[in-house]
């Protein structure tokens, strides 16, 4: 069934259709290949609504959800949704998402209160796959949009603002928050890289850097859902929830840059990212 849909959603073939029809029935099949594309991240969050704090047959809820990632990402493996070269890419998300998780856990930006067997110094192991969702849904939409990248950045560039982006949610405890001199150095790198997409048999084409900021601003709203369900607090939110500051929606922008560098250099995807000499 799902691979049925995706042949369809895929299928560049010319449709006729009425010049007043056209932009709303392409819109709704953009909605639906975002949807599509975000299957990691949307079975995984119903798992976090779904599953009570007080876990499952005695299991403790943060070993559910590890339980229901692990199975997520087997299943698409084996259902040939994502290849080996794409989940290595993933547990490279996981790796550098539960390693900055441990830090951001020792001294206190946020904490994970619920007992779990599979916590690893203060840190559920299942946290690393926040992260990874974002990479998959990368992953996924470059293949039912048929992305294509045009006047990307040399790669070393790319790749040196993204490290420094990463290296910076460490470094701006103790030397100062250069958060929004990186963001200007992306903005520099990327001012002139559109991405061509096609919602249905068409090709559109938007800037990049929108494309980041509002890909940032729904993990924003998913990291609300998140401390709302319980799954993690920030200090502010101990006493009852409140809203994620506004300024988080700024850091997740950064971190889907960090994420689509390390996807722009897939084998398969490099091949579909232009870069100008």
């Amino acid at each position: 069934m799902l691979a049925a849909l995706d042949a369809h959603l895929t299928d560049p073939r010319p449709r006729t259709l009425r010049p007043a029809h056209r932009p709303m029935i392409e819109f709704l099949y953009f909605g639906i290949k975002e949807a599509r594309a975000c299957l990691f991240a949307g079975l995984f969050f119903l798992a976090i609504f779904l599953v009570p704090r007080g876990g499952l047959l005695g299991i403790p809820r943060y070993d559910v959800l590890l339980a229901v990632a692990l199975g997520i990402q087997a299943w698409m493996l084996l259902a040939k949704l994502e290849t080996w070269d794409e989940v290595k890419a993933i547990g490279l998300f996981h790796v550098v998402g539960f390693a900055l998780e441990v830090f951001k856990t020792q001294i206190g930006s946020w904490s994970y209160p619920d007992f779990g067997y599979t916590k690893v110094l203060g840190v559920p192991l299942f946290s690393g796959f926040m992260y990874a969702a974002i990479g998959s849904y990368i992953i996924q939409a470059w293949r039912l949009l048929d992305l294509r990248v045009r006047h990307h950045p040399p790669h070393p560039l790319a790749a040196g603002i993204a490290i420094l982006i990463y290296v910076n949610f460490w470094t701006h405890h103790y030397i100062g928050d250069y958060r929004w001199y990186l963001a200007a150095c992306a903005l520099g790198l990327y001012a002139r890289t559109t991405v061509i997409f096609r919602p249905l048999d068409r090709e559109r084409r938007m800037p990049l850097l929108l494309g980041f900021v509002l890909t940032g601003f729904f993990i924003w709203l998913a990291e609300n859902l998140g401390t709302l369900m319980g799954v993690w607090r920030y200090p502010n939110q101990l006493g009852a929830w409140s809203v994620v500051h506004v300024s988080k929606w700024s850091a997740w922008s950064l971190l889907v840059i960090m994420t689509f560098t390390i996807v722009a250099n897939l084998k398969h995807v490099k091949a579909r990212v232009h870069v100008p000499e």
